[in-house]
């Protein structure tokens, strides 16, 4: 999850945006959300009520499946480094 500059990221799974708008959610008026992808929030509401670590354990086998090399540990404390700099996981 090396950030490059400019990159996208959702801001709570930490999934790469990518270049078009077909990854983003909607808010609950249908526009796109701007922080947020689809998988996770949708009609302005995100789609899990779940811990950063019940998400981080979720995304493990996606990390682990994208980038062939990666173990579970590595992507694990990968994204234990990563997650709470998201604005969904951080303590207000």
């Amino acid at each position: 999850m090396s950030e490059r500059k400019n990159e996208k990221y959702c801001q709570c799974c930490g999934m790469p945006m990518g270049d078009t708008d077909e990854l983003y959610g909607s808010n609950a008026d249908g526009s796109k959300s701007v922080d947020y992808c689809r998988y996770c929030f949708e009609n302005g509401a995100f789609t899990s009520d779940c811990t950063m670590e019940e998400m981080i354990e979720f995304c493990i086998p996606h990390m682990v499946a994208a980038h062939g090399d990666m173990t579970e540990e590595k992507a694990r404390n990968m994204m234990k480094e990563f997650f709470p700099t998201l604005k969904r996981w951080q303590t207000a």
